[in-house]
């Protein structure tokens, strides 16, 4: 009998003081509708909390919401911390409140592509698929 490929697992987080979660949950649900497992980490997570729930729960991806301008401070945190566990071939994506110049910063560190309010959540699946499918290997 052919091996079936498990669904994509994402984890879905809330870093930091930022305590508007409906945007997360939006995407949480449009992702587990597309397909995949999502594990939703609810508010007020730490870097450190993420990134080890990351590990525990063998994502394919990590979404960071964030809406408190914190972002230069957070992703290159994560960012950091997936390198010194050997995560390279797990996303590091997110969305929320974010300047273009900022999100091009943050690109050039490694984290994936970022998206504004209003993205359609099915671009969002799409990109997901797509990384995952180039740069992992099941």
């Amino acid at each position: 009998m052919p091996e079936t490929k498990r669904p994509l697992r994402i984890l879905v987080a809330k870093v930091g003081l930022d305590g508007h979660d409906r945007g997360a949950k939006i995407i949480a649900t449009a992702l587990r509708d597309a397909g995949m497992e999502v594990i939703y980490t609810g508010l007020r997570q730490t870097p450190e909390m993420v990134v080890n729930a990351a590990l525990q729960e063998d994502v394919d991806a990590i979404g960071i919401s964030i809406l408190s301008g914190a972002h230069m401070t957070i992703f290159p945190k994560i960012i950091a911390l997936m390198k010194t566990k050997n995560m390279h071939d797990v996303l590091l994506t997110g969305g929320g409140i974010i300047p273009d110049e900022d999100m091009k910063a943050l690109n050039d560190l490694g984290v994936g592509k970022l998206f504004a309010p209003g993205t359609p959540t099915t671009d969002i699946a799409a990109y997901i698929r797509e990384w995952v499918g180039v740069n992992r290997s099941f």
